[in-house]
């Protein structure tokens, strides 16, 4: 199939460690099951409007079901980055890509920051790092949902540049899909990217679906 990873890609282990702009450093690799702890930590520090423009819901914790599926991927169809403080260890965000079945040349994108760690460009290093893994895995466009209440977001990537496409479910959100190009990280996907960091992109709705059934267990 057209764009989908074959068994001998290689899937490239990421560790490095990078300077903010403001000086703060952070550490930066793919998340394993025994990430889960941190991971949940790293949510209960999200504000509650993060939480709710993410999951859709006032969501007060994360299962441990949820942890689980969250922190258990294979660098091919789900990779997630965490970035952790490189003094005191604390998870302070994630970026995440889920490749689409039906379209494998296509992942949706997450970014999630903690509400302290915001507006320092750590979701935009975090992005470009995730950009690179993806397309080594031969992915070529980033999805993600935008609730179509949000005029100002979507009359700036209008203007950036992307695909903006209504979602077949509504729902209230729109599809915004980015090419991501042969190197780097698109104008328009960074445009994206500080929406995402200010909470106003969604969860991937793959990702939601998937999560879905787990949130009505948990309550």
């Amino acid at each position: 199939m057209a764009g989908a990873p074959s068994s001998e890609q290689h899937v490239r282990e990421l560790r490095v460690t990078e300077t903010l702009r403001d000086g703060s450093q952070v550490d930066i690799r793919r998340l394993r099951p025994s990430d889960a702890p941190v991971l949940a930590n790293a949510f209960e520090r999200l504000g509650f409007e993060s939480r709710r423009l993410r999951f859709m819901t006032p969501k007060p914790e994360l299962s441990p079901r949820e942890l689980a599926y969250l922190t258990d991927v294979d660098g091919r169809h789900h990779e997630a980055l965490g970035a952790s403080d490189h003094q005191s260890g604390d998870g302070v965000g994630v970026a995440r890509f889920v490749r689409l079945e039906q379209e494998p040349q296509v992942a949706e994108v997450a970014v999630t920051v903690v509400d302290e760690w915001q507006r320092r460009g750590l979701g935009t290093l975090l992005l470009e790092h995730l950009t690179d893994q993806a397309r080594a895995q031969g992915i070529t466009h980033f999805s993600a949902l935008i609730s179509s209440e949000n005029t100002g977001v979507l009359e700036l990537l209008r203007h950036a540049g992307g695909e903006i496409v209504p979602v077949a479910s509504g729902a209230g959100v729109v599809e915004y899909r980015t090419e991501l190009g042969s190197a780097g990280i698109a104008r328009d996907l960074r445009d994206a990217l500080r929406s995402a960091a200010s909470g106003r992109l969604h969860l991937p709705r793959r990702l939601s679906a998937l999560l879905g059934g787990l949130l009505q267990s948990a309550h």
